[in-house]
């Protein structure tokens, strides 16, 4: 089974750039979009073979989720249980007899961190969330998580410690999460490689290739040794970040 993610940064620009051809290019059992911004009916989002699944931020042109799946769901969930974080449409959880797919778009702590408290809270519910569903089958947690866990996933960590996506506090939540039954699928596979998702549009951060790898497939752990490859696309534009991909021996 193969799944991509991708956060594009505003799926309407990115489609100028040839999104759709991409999508149908990698064809792919599943493709999970970040950072949509865009409402229902604002674009024809529809792509052949595909269910589409989207969840939109009441605030326009913020934020937003989608998933595109080959096969329908048992289930579609939006938002964390409760309904909580669903205001800016950040979760998509499709549920499937063997797993849970979980598409995400972290809240970003924002410059001098004034959004941590609100992203701590978030990562709390999340983690208890996912912790529910790994209980019952796999769960495959995807999307721009918005953090660089360790030193090793971005080019300057030394001058990142306190600026959102690299502060301690960001980090740790992401350890108590993979400590809670989970693996960073990408780091499994290749514990010592480099490669990034994500570059600033400031300072021509991509072609120096300064990024930060923030775009994760996370598995249960139980399930790991079903994972075959895991893979960067630093090759593919149309966004300040590029798709990442997962490939797992699960079936439907």
């Amino acid at each position: 089974m193969k799944l991509i993610s991708w956060n594009v940064n505003g799926i309407r620009a990115c489609i100028e750039k040839g999104f759709n051809d991409y999508v149908i290019q990698e064809n792919a059992d599943f493709f999970s979009v970040q950072e949509t911004k865009i409402q229902e009916g604002q674009a024809n989002l529809d792509l052949p073979g595909y269910y589409r699944y989207m969840n939109s931020a009441e605030k326009k042109g913020y934020s937003g989720t989608l998933i595109y799946a080959k096969k329908q769901p048992l289930s579609v969930t939006y938002g964390i249980e409760a309904e909580l974080y669903n205001d800016e449409g950040r979760v998509i959880t499709l549920e499937y007899e063997n797993f849970y797919l979980i598409n995400a778009y972290v809240p970003n702590s924002q410059d001098e961190l004034k959004r941590l408290p609100y992203r701590m809270e978030y990562e709390d519910h999340l983690r208890n969330y996912l912790s529910r569903l790994n209980q019952t089958k796999t769960v495959i947690y995807c999307g721009d998580l918005n953090v660089a866990h360790e030193r090793i996933d971005l080019k300057n960590p030394d001058s990142n410690t306190k600026n959102a996506g690299f502060s301690i506090e960001e980090r740790n939540k992401m350890t108590e999460l993979l400590s809670a039954g989970f693996v960073d699928s990408y780091r499994y596979l290749y514990p010592e490689k480099v490669e990034y998702s994500w570059w600033s549009y400031r300072f021509q951060a991509r072609a120096k290739n300064a990024g930060w790898r923030i775009d994760y497939f996370l598995v249960s752990e139980k399930s790991k040794h079903l994972i075959r490859d895991a893979k960067i696309h630093t090759d593919i534009f149309g966004s300040d970040h590029c798709p990442v991909e997962l490939d797992i021996d699960l079936t439907y």
